[in-house]
């Protein structure tokens, strides 16, 4: 049983945070993960997500912990915002775009608030970045930026113009990127005179 104790460990220092799934494809057993967990070697995140205790997180960590229950889920608004640091807010949920209809994830924590989008929308402007050892789904900066027009009665229009101010101020954005998710997400006509006043 040991060698199998110390299979698991092995493969939750190579891959941050495991779930029961992951054990069952690898031909481990599942109960394993409550002794572990009783020995304090490993430690229950959430239900169905097990860590090592000793692991490395980030401020980020929340994120990680969504996408590897929920990996094709897309981290997005105030969350993509304060993760590309664009934001003076600190959002307590994880924002989260799905397709429309898809059932919703149910977590105990992080808290999450969803966001349904279809077609384009859904899949164009999203990047893969690595945090804490996890691969999560997050709209880049000119296609968050529009999505703050898009959802600007849900997060508050100055949200939304920090977000412009702040990308443009540091070069992290052209105007082309911001015209195309601008017209994707159907609010040009919205951002068109925020967008004429920058400097």
């Amino acid at each position: 049983m040991e060698n199998t104790y110390q299979r698991i460990l092995d493969f939750a220092h190579t891959h941050a945070l495991i779930r029961p799934s992951d054990l069952a494809a690898q031909g481990l057993p599942r109960v394993a993960l409550t002794r572990l967990v009783r020995r304090g070697q490993l430690i229950r995140i959430s239900r169905g997500l097990y860590a090592r205790p000793d692991r490395p997180v980030s401020e980020h960590g929340a994120l990680a912990e969504t996408a590897r229950k929920y990996p094709h889920a897309i981290v997005c608004l105030l969350s993509a915002l304060r993760f590309h640091d664009l934001t003076t807010q600190s959002p307590f949920e994880v924002w989260l775009a799905i397709p429309n209809k898809a059932r919703a994830p149910r977590i105990d924590y992080p808290p999450l608030r969803i966001i349904r989008f279809s077609g384009a929308a859904l899949t164009e402007g999203v990047e893969v970045h690595q945090i804490d050892g996890v691969p999560v789904r997050i709209t880049n900066v000119a296609r968050t930026v529009a999505d703050c027009f898009k959802y600007r009665n849900k997060i508050g229009l100055e949200v939304a113009l920090e977000a412009l101010h702040e990308s443009w101020r540091e070069k992290r954005v052209s105007m082309d990127e911001l015209w195309h998710y601008a017209s994707l997400c159907r609010v040009a006509n919205v951002m068109r005179p925020y967008m004429e006043s920058l400097p």
